[in-house]
């Protein structure tokens, strides 16, 4: 039940009304008209801006459509109030029974604010897709966050989501992992590591040298690189990816697909892909200006192969290919995206650490063009995280070699705790963790105070139980909801319609961070209610001594309960129905 899509029928069943009447024309546009809440919510329940959007094209003023509008919106039996504001907006106060049939909606409906909007279509979503050369970072865990969330968020929404990691386990990086599991190799059979500049220093590559020691023993000791350089970038890229996918589990993040770019060299993927751009003219041999800061001076022009990204958004032409003929990076990721497409996915959604922000533009030109157009890319940025404790930023982590790692977090505070935090800011802005605000249990503490919510209301059912009365859904749906009439309690009602709105709002724009937004907000208004029933005995949820009150007052609660716990379900947070 979604009440502002409904309050938007109305008006727009009212608008055809009024064009049969002849009071505007016929066949107006109606696509613009909104119905929101207002600005300040003294003004109203709703507002709708339907007169300020017809005006022109009906050829009237704004406020003489808003006047009539207004009059025949007061005669449907759900308006308690239409007035005039301004130059022709119209501010709405709704009937108390519906607000009232919003917590009926919450208690009888599966998946309350759940949505068709997406309809769906295919989206896959890729993130996280670290290296696959040591544990990940914490800067990997927001975007591991971000991406789960809004995985979740999507397919709340109506969508056919897939969950996918990109292991980058075809580039040099991985030879340099494998060189340096070499090396712990030669430690575990008894000889100094010599972990030189450009090695990977961290001890989490010990086990990997003790397997590859119980796979060779000590034969590969002196033998030349080219005898050891695949197996053991094999056994310790495998390594890698299992740790990583442990340490996701941790975070309570799983992905539906592991791709690997291995798989696109030598199968005739990449040049399939490069081939698709050549057939629409967009590969050619030619030679780039000099980048910015560079100039002609110490800039040596060359000819190359180049992808015409200019022609769909970019900036410049992009090189696919080496001067030795190997590929560019870009070329794999070039393929892989097309890839996607060919897999029949609608939608595309890449969630990359904030230092590649100079790769958005080309990925997108490569995708558009790959598409021809039709299947949008949504690159999303996530920007650093600085951690701090006892007021100073916290130490590096010893194991890593350079850095704090996610497992780190998470033992740290937990998974809970860690994803809410991730996502109270949006994921192109920096964000600071504290661990000791992560933990404190204060207002402060957005998933505590969302947490302590949900525990107070499961403390009410269990008090209420406890007093012989039923506080199943269905028989709380069946209450005397009319009794629900004060002004604090349809204002948490209030909160509640929201909900669905806001789901749909949060996935036509990628913003998972939203619902934290929105169930901190709700958590403060079950929390003022229940304030306030410490000073008005008529308030509070347990009525002593009249069962069929409590029901009514337990009913709105649960409704509450109901809303949060779907809510953290998106964000992969766990409800809590007792704080310790």
């Amino acid at each position: 039940m979604n009440l502002f899509t409904d309050i938007r029928a109305l008006v727009l069943d009212t608008l055809d009304a009024m064009a049969r009447d002849g009071a505007i024309p016929e066949a107006l546009q109606t696509g613009a008209v909104t119905v929101e809440p207002p600005r300040d919510p003294a003004h109203g329940d709703m507002a709708t801006n339907a007169a300020m959007v017809l005006a022109k094209p009906a050829g009237k003023k704004p406020r003489d459509i808003a006047e009539d509008l207004a009059a025949r919106l007061a005669a449907d039996d759900r308006i308690a109030h239409a007035e005039v504001a301004g130059p022709g907006f119209i501010n709405l106060r709704l009937a108390p029974a519906l607000w009232q049939g919003i917590v009926r909606a919450a208690l009888t409906e599966t998946g309350f604010g759940r949505s068709t909007m997406g309809q769906g279509e295919k989206v896959n979503v890729e993130y996280v897709s670290a290296n696959p050369t040591g544990p990940m970072h914490v800067g990997h865990a927001r975007g591991a966050v971000f991406g789960d969330a809004l995985a979740r968020l999507l397919d709340y929404a109506g969508h056919d989501v897939t969950k996918e990691y990109y292991v980058n386990d075809g580039g040099a990086q991985v030879d340099v992992l494998a060189r340096s599991s070499f090396e712990r190799y030669r430690e575990a059979c008894g000889m100094t590591p010599e972990i030189g500049e450009g090695l990977y220093p961290g001890d989490y590559l010990v086990p990997v040298g003790e397997m590859l020691k119980e796979r060779w023993g000590e034969r590969m000791l002196n033998a030349p690189e080219s005898d050891w350089l695949d197996e053991a970038r094999e056994i310790a890229t495998e390594a890698m990816m299992e740790m990583i996918r442990d340490d996701l589990a941790a975070l309570g993040v799983t992905m539906d697909v592991f791709f690997s770019e291995k798989a696109l060299y030598g199968t005739g993927r990449i040049e399939a892909a490069i081939e698709e751009l050549r057939a629409r003219e967009l590969i050619y041999r030619g030679t780039l200006e000099p980048p910015k800061g560079k100039t002609p001076e110490d800039w040596e022009p060359r000819e190359q192969t180049l992808f015409r990204s200019t022609a769909h958004g970019d900036d410049v032409d992009r090189p696919i290919m080496k001067s030795d003929g190997a590929w560019t990076y870009f070329a794999p990721d070039i393929a892989y995206h097309y890839d996607k497409i060919d897999r029949g996915f609608t939608q595309l959604i890449d969630v990359f650490g904030a230092d590649h922000g100079g790769y958005v533009k080309r990925m997108k030109a490569a995708v558009s063009a790959l598409s021809e157009g039709k299947v949008p890319l949504d690159v999303k940025l996530i920007q650093l995280v600085k951690l701090w404790k006892n007021g100073e930023p916290f130490k590096m982590s010893k194991r890593a070699g350079n850095f704090i790692t996610l497992r780190d977090l998470v033992d740290q505070v937990g998974p809970d705790a860690a994803r809410f935090h991730m996502l109270t800011r949006k994921n192109d802005a920096p964000l600071d963790f504290d661990f000791d605000k992560v933990l404190e249990q204060s207002r402060e503490n957005p998933v505590f105070y969302v947490q302590y919510a949900n525990a107070r209301i499961s403390s009410v059912l269990r008090k209420a139980e406890a007093m012989g009365i039923a506080v199943d859904d269905a028989t709380l749906a069946g209450a005397d909801l009319a009794a629900l009439d004060h002004e604090a309690e349809l204002a948490l009602m209030r909160s509640l319609a929201e909900w669905p709105r806001l789901v749909e709002i949060a996935a036509k724009g990628h913003e998972p961070h939203r619902v934290a937004f929105y169930l901190y907000d709700l958590a403060s208004a079950f929390h003022a209610l229940w304030n306030r029933g410490n000073d008005e005995p008529g308030l509070r949820f347990v009525q002593e001594g009249d069962a069929a009150t409590t029901q009514s007052k337990i009913s709105l609660a649960r409704a509450v309960g109901v809303v949060i716990a779907e809510g953290l379900g998106i964000l992969g947070v766990t409800p809590v129905e007792e704080m310790r």
